[in-house]
Formats: structure tokens, C-alpha cells, sequence
């Protein structure tokens, strides 16, 4: 199984992978849900990080607060994406959203557009989405190559344990087109468990290997 350690934090990469994390989801600002760490950040975790080969996947996302990026925040998140691929990184993580909580198909492309030969991660953005659009989102992102959605299952107020039985129906009617990765509130005490019950073979979260 690949656990996917998320961090804020260069010092705590080379713990956990010795704990056995199996990739690394980077980011800043962990405290609202994580934004785009520095350059300098990204580039000394690739070193690190590369020496074990175990990939990283760099947030990109210019600020907290809601999903919904205007042209200059797109800008930005554009040549942050094309920073992180010049770096090295093996892949990125982005969500964006229309008003409407819907997905704004327009930045969407935008960002798979400069993100080809890296793995993409449509992130916890997808949670706003009604059931529903859901599922017909996972179709549309299986048919465009992206490689999976980390999802909570729920509202972030919700516990995982209660959106496991959502998360399964994602994870079935994904049915191996696309990666749904479960994260939010997973650790390693309750990784393993989650894994069976879900049919999974990948989770996402900050405490997901033992300190």
C-alpha cells in the first residue's frame, strides 16, 4: 500500500519515509487545507526525496479560503505549476472551482495542459461538488488522464469513519479508471483497516506513518 504523507515541513520528510511513506504530497500553510511551498522547499525535498526514490507531489494552490481563482490567482498558479515541473517534481496536486461549485473546466485545462509527463491530483476541491456531479466528474477526469482524486468523502467537519460508506461507492464506480485516494483523518493506526473496507491500495494524510 502507498501511504502518502502530507506535509508542510522539509525536517519531517526524511522521518516519515523511513516510517514508511511511500510518497510525499508537499505543500505550505497546512493550517487552511495547504498552498504552494517556495521553490527552495520543492527543490531540497526533490533532492532528498529522490535519493530514496519516492515521488513528490507539489500543491499548487496560491492562497487559503475557497477554490475559486480569478485570472491573475490562475496566472500565478501557472507559473508556480511550471516552476515545480522545471524543479523536477514527479507531479502536482490543484483543485479549482466555479461559483457554482462546479469545476471550472477553463482553468482545469489550463493546468493539465502544462502539466503533461507529470502525475495530477485533483485535491479535496472535489468535496464541494454535489454526489451527484460526483460521479459524472469521475468519468470526465478518468477520460482526460487524470491519475486520481483525493477526496475526504465529506464536509471536512465530517469524521472519515462516517463517509466511508460514500468513499466506497466513489472508490467502486471508479472501478481502477482513476485512483480515489481517501485522506482526512487517516493515520497509521486506522490506515490499514480503511484500506480493506475500501478496496484501496493508496492514502493521503499528515499522520498516515507512526512519528
Amino acid at each position: 500500500m502507498i501511504k502518502e504523507f502530507c506535509t508542510e515541513n522539509y525536517t519531517d520528510i526524511s522521518k516519515a519515509i523511513q516510517a514508511g511513506a511511500g510518497r510525499i504530497e508537499l505543500c505550505d500553510n497546512l493550517a487552511v487545507g495547504g498552498t504552494t511551498p517556495s521553490l527552495g522547499v520543492i527543490e531540497e525535498t526533490l533532492a532528498l526525496a529522490g535519493e530514496k526514490h519516492i515521488p513528490v507531489m507539489t500543491m499548487i494552490r496560491p492562497r487559503g479560503g475557497d477554490f475559486v481563482y480569478n485570472d491573475m490567482e490562475l496566472k500565478i498558479m501557472e507559473n508556480d505549476l511550471i516552476h515545480a515541473k522545471n524543479a523536477g517534481t514527479d507531479g502536482v496536486v490543484f483543485g479549482c472551482l466555479t461559483k457554482e461549485n462546479e469545476v471550472d473546466e477553463e482553468a482545469l485545462e489550463m493546468l493539465l495542459g502544462n502539466s503533461a509527463g507529470l502525475m495530477t491530483t485533483f485535491h479535496m476541491a472535489f468535496d464541494k461538488l454535489t454526489k451527484k456531479e460526483q460521479f459524472k466528474t469521475i468519468d470526465w477526469f478518468a477520460q482526460l488522464g487524470i491519475d486520481r482524486i483525493l477526496t475526504h468523502g465529506g464536509p471536512a467537519s465530517t469524521t472519515i469513519d462516517e463517509n466511508l460508506p460514500h468513499l466506497k461507492e466513489l472508490v467502486d464506480y471508479a472501478a481502477g479508471r482513476i485512483i480515489i485516494l481517501p485522506g482526512g483523518g487517516i493515520t497509521a493506526n486506522n490506515a490499514e483497516e480503511i484500506a480493506a473496507i475500501l478496496g484501496v491500495n493508496e492514502l493521503h494524510g499528515t499522520k498516515i506513518v507512526a512519528e
